[in-house]
């Protein structure tokens, strides 16, 4: 009966289709051939389906087998994330926190938060990644981060975004620049492809740039792109080149001997949210440390082109017409 699967078929089955051998799949569970063998029979019995081709050099899947993996894998995720949580809720003041972050969220709040935090709570160690924001979005849904601050990427049915702020775009260069020397008002109309330097569309800036600007020709065909603001200083300060970021990365430290104007008609704008995982309660841990980053935020002058929003959760929901997926702020062109 299939009240007789358990969790071990499923991590059995995973194992053997992600090695395509029995002999690794059981080296890699600590178990004989001969009893992964035996589930993985048992297995096929009481679900009355073939998983597995076997060959003398190869194990193959099954078309349904390939098919059931994607939600044996789920399954497995969302127990282990369960799992997770109940044990950081079980340590209390104690614990590890893994968390993600925009490199401008870490140098303006989060950094200072964290140390703050560390000063009242010394048993708790805290992993923070500053990864692409498309990675960020499956780690968070796959349990691999407790939750991450950074802006909406793809958007993911697992995941709820909850603003914190609201992060308008603009012009990145050298004063030497021609934008950066000019003192009339900016509009995306005004900008030249040629020496535009973008980020990959895997980065969130990159991402929400090519769904909102009505410039295709900036994103078309080989051009100059980075993958970071890191990367992008060094391009910069040869002043050859322009970049388009949001306010808040162009208020990091690395941005300082260089000139930020916002592009306007229309205005465009980002959110920086709190991405957490859907029916997934953060541990204690995490919550006081967001509660450290939230006074961050409120305390200290927030740079121009940069608002605090009042942090209203928003799930998923049916994908909205093209352009409109990430909430823009488009004002009246002035």
């Amino acid at each position: 009966m299939l009240r007789n699967i358990s969790l071990r078929h499923l991590r059995c089955f995973v194992a053997v289709a992600d090695a395509g051998s029995f002999t690794v799949a059981a080296s890699r569970l600590f178990l004989t051939q001969s009893s992964l063998t035996a589930t993985i029979q048992q297995f096929e019995e009481t679900i009355g389906v073939k998983l597995f081709d076997r060959s003398t050099r190869r194990v193959a899947m099954t078309n349904e087998a390939v098919r059931f993996k994607v939600e044996a894998e789920k399954i497995l995720s969302h127990f282990d994330g369960a799992l997770s949580d109940l044990q950081a809720f079980s340590q209390g003041r104690q614990g590890h926190i893994r968390i993600a972050a925009a490199a401008s969220v870490i140098e303006h709040f989060l950094a200072d938060a964290a140390h703050a935090f560390k000063q009242e709570y010394p048993d708790t160690t805290i992993s923070l990644r500053d990864a692409g924001a498309e990675l960020v979005e499956t780690m968070v849904a796959g349990g691999d981060l407790d939750f991450a601050v950074t802006s909406r990427h793809r958007g993911h049915d697992d995941l709820v975004y909850t603003p914190l702020l609201e992060d308008r775009y603009g012009v990145v260069c050298d004063a030497r620049h021609r934008y950066g020397a000019s003192r009339k008002p900016l509009r995306w109309s005004d900008l030249d492809p040629a020496d535009y330097v973008s980020f990959s569309s895997d980065t969130g800036i990159g991402a929400f740039l090519r769904e909102n600007v009505q410039r295709q020709d900036m994103f078309s065909g080989v051009r100059d792109e980075i993958s970071s603001t890191t990367s992008l200083h060094a391009v910069l300060r040869l002043g050859a080149s322009y970049a388009i970021i949001p306010a808040l990365a162009a208020g990091m430290g690395q941005f300082a001997p260089f000139v930020f104007r916002e592009v306007i008609g229309p205005r465009l704008s980002r959110e920086i949210c709190l991405i957490s995982r859907k029916l997934r309660a953060l541990s204690p841990s995490s919550t006081r440390l967001l509660e450290f980053m939230r006074r961050a935020i409120d305390e200290r002058p927030l740079p121009p082109g940069v608002s605090a929003l009042p942090g209203k959760a928003q799930r998923e929901k049916p994908a909205p017409a093209k352009g409109q997926r990430r909430r823009s702020s488009m004002a009246t062109p002035a």
